[in-house]
């Protein structure tokens, strides 16, 4: 996959699908590009292993993570040139950390695309204070899992200093230090209970001597990685799959990839091609007795039960 031009443009959505449909013919065909059946679900085998798929990744998913990086390192990066050519061709709106929107007079091309990742990303990342001058105490995240004005619109809407900085909030001349909360009239009683909470999230954070950072939510030590951002775009649920029993290190993948369709009731037995069309007689060409299906052919068919009381025996299991 072209990695590198996918992580700087955004990738066609008619060229993803065309290069997925490759790698689909290929997965069920190995190399044989017709009238291979495909098995088993594109949105399953795109899922992790862990959870019942192969691994493989959504080319358009993968295409939205790689361009969010930049978005991440725009707001990471302090002095690099390519950020300082950036800021001085669209401008940037805050305190630094984001870009202008890229209108269509100016915007166009390669950074236009990337812009359109901000939104996710940005509801993915969280400020660590520092010295809290360039983070904005009301509007920003910094000390919660949203933003105050959204933890707290009533409260909001009764501060006098709506776009202070945390470094502008906090009032370091009175002892070790306090919140300088003004609001435009005294609470009623029944506002107490909210001011509470507040005073609660605010409590253990304070400006320090450190500059300001920005923290990924979902990564290792609050670095934006690929694979994790990935994963948070696809989120795929956890089925219970028993993946450490298919994906067994020594097994060779070709024995591994077929548990993996029998754990998915997926291989091609007669009952399954009868499904499909094909005018077959289903009978198990083992026994002779009942249908063939996926349970019967591997478990309970008297023959294939005679044998894996051989193969048990041999390894001393009962």
């Amino acid at each position: 996959m072209p990695i590198y031009q996918m992580s700087i443009f955004r990738m066609p959505k008619v060229v993803a699908r065309r290069l997925e449909k490759v790698q689909r013919d290929f997965l069920w065909g190995g190399g044989n590009m017709e009238g291979e059946i495909h098995l088993v679900k594109w949105e399953v085998v795109c899922t992790d292993k862990d959870k019942g798929g192969l691994g493989l990744r959504k080319l358009a998913m993968l295409n939205k993570a790689l361009l969010g990086k930049w978005i991440w390192r725009y707001a990471c990066d302090k002095d690099n040139l390519w950020k300082q050519v950036i800021k001085v061709k669209y401008g940037q709106e805050g305190l630094g950390w984001r870009l202008k929107k890229a209108n269509e007079a100016v915007g166009v091309g390669v950074w236009k695309e990337i812009w359109k990742e901000s939104e996710w990303c940005w509801d993915n990342m969280i400020f660590r204070v520092g010295k809290g001058n360039t983070i904005r105490f009301w509007t920003d995240v910094w000390c919660s899992e949203s933003a105050l004005s959204h933890c707290f619109p009533h409260l909001f809407g009764m501060a006098v200093q709506r776009n202070s900085t945390v470094e502008e909030m906090w009032d370091q001349n009175s002892g070790q230090g306090n919140w300088n909360l003004n609001f435009l009239r005294d609470f009623n009683d029944w506002e107490l209970d909210l001011v509470g909470d507040f005073l609660h999230i605010l409590r253990g954070h304070k400006p320090s001597l450190e500059e300001d950072s920005i923290l990924w939510r979902q990564g290792r030590s609050g670095q934006f990685r690929v694979k994790e951002a990935y994963s948070l775009l696809a989120k795929s649920d956890d089925t219970g799959f028993p993946s450490r029993s298919i994906w067994v290190a020594r097994v060779p993948t070709k024995v591994a990839f077929f548990a993996w369709e029998a754990m998915w009731g997926k291989v091609l037995t007669l009952d399954k091609l009868q499904r499909r069309g094909l005018q077959l007689p289903n009978c198990c060409f083992l026994c002779g007795c009942e249908e063939e299906s996926v349970n019967h052919i591997l478990i309970h068919c008297t023959v294939v039960r005679a044998l894996w009381d051989i193969v048990f025996g041999l390894v001393d299991v009962k």
